[in-house]
């Protein structure tokens, strides 16, 4: 579909991805050391067309950190407004299995609310601290290494 000068869709192009905010019992939350780029980030990626957010995070989960998660909550909404990806985090909590590298992930580990401010970039550690309030998700806009201000 194209607007009246034909050059461009009418309709935005996104990607949407989804992450776990995995928390455990004791307060430490689950991150991984993305072998592509070196960053800690949570667990996450792309949205396959066939599957709802919450099978995505499942997967997204298992596959970067070896642990089985039940999905508990939406937690927020963050906007790339760079390269136009939405990301869905959903709290979860840890079913079965034990943590280790993986294809995706250099390193896995469960760090606490100061580690994860001293060792994250600023819009993945903010996913995670909103994670951990029990108010409405949150909604911000990035580009792709600040928050932006609100609008």
């Amino acid at each position: 579909m194209s607007n009246s000068t034909g050059d461009k869709p009418s309709t935005p192009l996104h990607s949407v991805s989804v992450a776990g905010a995995v928390i455990r019992e004791d307060g430490r939350m689950l991150v991984i050391k993305r072998r592509d780029n070196g960053n800690w980030e949570l667990p996450g990626g792309v949205l396959e067309l066939d599957e709802t957010p919450q099978e995505g995070v499942v997967r997204e989960v298992l596959e970067e950190t070896g642990i089985h998660v039940e999905v508990e909550q939406l937690t927020g909404v963050y906007k790339n407004m760079t390269r136009g990806i939405v990301a869905l985090v959903f709290r979860c909590k840890q079913l079965t299995g034990e943590s280790h590298p993986t294809t995706e992930a250099s390193a896995v580990s469960w760090l606490t609310t100061d580690e994860i401010k001293a060792h994250m970039v600023e819009v993945y550690a903010v996913r995670l601290l909103d994670a951990l309030e029990a108010s409405a998700p949150s909604v911000r806009s990035h580009n792709g290494k600040q928050l932006s201000p609100n609008r």
